[in-house]
């Protein structure tokens, strides 16, 4: 008895492996497929800008990186105490200016030198909505809005925001554009195209379904255009197979862990390359030690466990030199 939607997931026919490098961008479910990838020691980056929703603050990013680009002072803003980027999550706001403008500068840095030589791009929209700045806001507070346009709003008054669904148009055009930027930049990446199963609950039902579905037109006209391109059904997974609250959070809005494991097993079994599956089942079995609290470190049971996997770990370095796995040896050896 089947008791879910069969969904038909195309394999890769050249998937990702261990020696590619993977930049990830978008929303939070981007960094439910990041987190994994980055444990089972894949050579990621994740969200070089911090998490982004729609796509006009995605193609803003990633063409930033493509250029270099190095924010001024006079692109920040202080507002609660802190200094601010309207293109960066808060977790980039810091008390002091300079320092505020290391770290965003820094990841930018980092994010252009990845781009240079990455294998592949994951990009994962979440919503159609864009935010944008009214002309009533205080000039001190429009700088660094991209055409009026901020990736997070950083707790300022609501007032502050028009709220405007970018239509199919609006976002084809400007994607588009921006992975024309991307292969000149960067002729051998791949591109994996992702909707978040999220709920932009906050937008309304309604509203959050017609920003889904502008979404799913835009990105498979875009991978019916491209031969570099692919899809990735996250959404579909958690929507139309899994389709059961109790595979919600208790908002409600973002999918459990079930869930996120259930896309992920998926991910890799379409999007990884076979040998590299086999490889990470050993590298998560590392993982799954490393993280293991025992309730007497002292004993020698203990000891010869440390002892055990510190061997598996050493040969799998030496058996695979592209892993990086420093940080379980030092904690095997204690």
């Amino acid at each position: 008895m089947d008791l879910t939607i069969p969904i038909q997931i195309s394999t890769l026919s050249n998937p990702i492996n261990y020696q590619d490098n993977i930049l990830l961008m978008g929303s939070c479910f981007t960094e439910h497929i990041g987190d994994k990838l980055d444990e089972l020691k894949f050579s990621v980056l994740q969200n070089p800008n911090g998490i982004l929703f729609d796509p006009a603050s995605v193609v803003s990013s990633l063409v930033s990186y493509i250029q270099n680009k190095q924010y001024q002072t006079e692109e920040l803003f202080y507002y609660n105490e802190v200094w601010q980027s309207w293109q960066h999550h808060s977790r980039f706001s810091k008390t002091d200016l300079q320092e505020c403008l290391r770290g965003i500068n820094a990841s930018q840095q980092e994010a252009h030198q990845f781009l240079k030589t990455a294998n592949w791009l994951v990009i994962t929209l979440g919503t159609s909505f864009s935010y944008r700045l009214t002309e009533q806001v205080p000039v001190a507070f429009r700088r660094g809005a991209v055409r009026g346009a901020v990736a997070n709003n950083h707790r300022t008054p609501a007032g502050w925001f028009n709220k405007h669904l970018l239509s199919i148009e609006e976002t084809t055009t400007m994607l588009d554009n921006c992975l024309h930027q991307l292969f000149q930049f960067n002729p051998n990446i791949k591109v994996i195209f992702t909707v978040s199963p999220v709920r932009h609950i906050r937008d309304g039902v309604i509203d959050n379904n017609r920003s889904k579905a502008r979404l799913i037109e835009v990105v498979h006209h875009l991978v019916n255009k491209f031969d570099k391109l692919y899809y990735f059904p996250a959404y579909e997974l958690v929507i139309d197979v899994l389709r059961d609250y109790r595979f919600y959070d208790i908002d409600m809005v973002h999918p459990n862990y079930q869930a996120t494991s259930f896309v992920l097993d998926k991910f890799m079994r379409h999007f990884v390359d076979e040998k590299a599956q086999q490889l990470a089942e050993e590298i998560k079995k590392i993982v799954i030690a490393r993280k293991h609290k025992p309730f007497q470190p002292a004993t020698e049971a203990h000891k010869k466990f440390l002892r055990a996997h510190l061997e598996k770990a050493q040969e799998l370095q030496r058996k695979y030199p592209f892993l990086n796995l420093d940080e379980d040896i030092r904690y095997f050896l204690q």
